[in-house]
């Protein structure tokens, strides 16, 4: 799947949860699909945090 396909997915998913949802189902999906998105790209190897961390 490219990026295109996920960013539409993910529209898509946002989309259903706010019409159906509400505004905090939305807030909800979104915040729990930015922490998806980290924890994939960690355990994927294109985040590393340990460098982030050092100042």
């Amino acid at each position: 799947m490219n990026a295109a396909m996920t960013g539409l997915a993910a529209g898509m998913a946002l989309g259903f949860a706010g019409y159906f949802g509400g505004f905090w189902a939305f807030l909800l999906v979104l915040v729990l699909g930015a922490a998806g998105l980290i924890v994939g790209l960690v355990a994927q190897g294109d985040l590393d945090l340990r460098t982030r961390r050092q100042r």
